[in-house]
């Protein structure tokens, strides 16, 4: 049977896999330790790789849904910059003295349309 990345487990490897799962299971039980419990999901998901791709999206689902504190940490931030935004103040030439002769329109397009 293949698994996802096209390697196929002969019979008495995923019989060996399921064995080793089935032990955890038993010897930690339902309110065992965490790692075990990881140890024996790792196995299952070598037999089964749907398993693993459908516990990633869950936890990319998990994640996008607790990320809303943080979007509003950032946009906080955000509000933050925009109070003193530079852009909107006029601080004149960066050296001290206006380079430019004159004005970049040659003529004046607002004029032109009325």
């Amino acid at each position: 049977m293949p698994n996802g990345r096209g390697v196929t487990l002969d019979l008495w490897q995923r019989q060996a896999v399921l064995a080793a799962a089935t032990f955890l299971r038993e010897r930690f039980g339902p309110s065992g330790d965490k790692s075990a419990k990881a140890v024996h999901d790792a196995l299952l998901e070598v037999v089964d790789p749907t398993r693993r791709a459908v516990r990633l999206q869950r936890e990319m689902s998990k994640s996008l849904s607790d990320g809303g504190a943080a979007r509003g940490e950032r946009q906080t931030v955000r509000e933050r910059r925009a109070m003193g935004d530079r852009r909107q103040e006029n601080r004149g030439a960066p050296m001290g003295v206006e380079r430019r002769r004159k004005s970049r329109r040659t003529r004046d397009a607002r004029a032109s349309l009325a």
